[in-house]
């Protein structure tokens, strides 16, 4: 029997990775996105190349009185949901305009949470899937260059690790990964000057998504290196931390 996987937030660059990665496998795939009738060629492209059906499917992540609707309307209950789904905006003008760092905290933290709640309780019912959060090393410590948008992945990965526990407390069969890429080499990130070591291309972030579902990981970290640097980052007494420009 064929299985299914949905992303959330399938028009950003590791969205389509993941999907490629599990399509590759030959799984299904659901692409979930704003306006997503802009991936008719992303998804012609999927279906040819790897031989499997894919669907697109319009989703507003900031509408949350939609998601269930959205959910209910899927063709199937996919066996593995993904969010993608991310907002970094700049920091500047999050501080100058907090109606973009409430976008910004919506779109990385209140509406992933919420699609992903809604997918648990559906998931718990059928009694097995698998929960993909894609959340950010830069939720581990909060810095002076991008707090509002590593405050919402802070909150991100801590509901990821919450529901975790009481996925796991209740024997219901679904599980939760958390993903900690780093950098990635998307455009999002465009015109940025990232250190090679610690940046990730698309692909390899997919690759390592569908290495974490098939051996039931929890946490990851992409490329391991970031596990060592943020060990050390989240060590920094304060006192010296605050005085940092990292």
């Amino acid at each position: 029997m064929t299985q299914t996987i949905l992303i959330l937030g399938a028009r950003s660059d590791i969205g389509l990775a993941v999907a490629h990665a599990f399509a590759a496998k030959g799984w299904a795939v659901q692409l979930a996105a704003r306006d997503a009738v802009a991936l008719s060629a992303e998804q012609a492209d999927i279906a040819v190349r790897f031989n499997v059906p894919v669907t697109l499917h319009e989703l507003d992540a900031l509408d949350l009185a939609a998601h269930e609707r959205f959910i209910a309307a899927l063709p199937v209950l996919p066996d593995v949901a993904v969010t993608a789904i991310g907002l970094m905006g700049e920091q500047a003008e999050n501080e100058a305009d907090p109606a973009k760092a409430v976008t910004v905290l919506r779109s990385n933290f209140e509406g992933p949470a919420n699609l992903f709640a809604i997918l648990a309780n559906c998931m718990i019912v059928r009694g097995s899937g698998t929960l993909v959060g894609i959340s950010s090393v830069a939720g581990i410590r909060g810095r002076a260059a991008n707090y509002v948008y590593g405050s919402a992945k802070a909150g991100f990965t801590a509901f990821l690790s919450g529901l975790r526990n009481r996925l796991a407390k209740g024997k219901t069969g679904v599980h939760v990964v958390t993903v900690l890429p780093g950098f990635v080499n998307t455009r999002m990130t465009a015109g940025m000057d990232l250190p090679r070591k610690l940046t990730a291309e698309p692909k390899e972030l997919g690759q390592a998504v569908w290495s974490a579902v098939e051996k039931g990981r929890d946490v990851i970290y992409v490329r391991p290196i970031w596990r060592l640097v943020m060990l050390i980052i989240r060590h920094i007494p304060e006192a010296v931390f605050k005085k940092l420009s990292i």
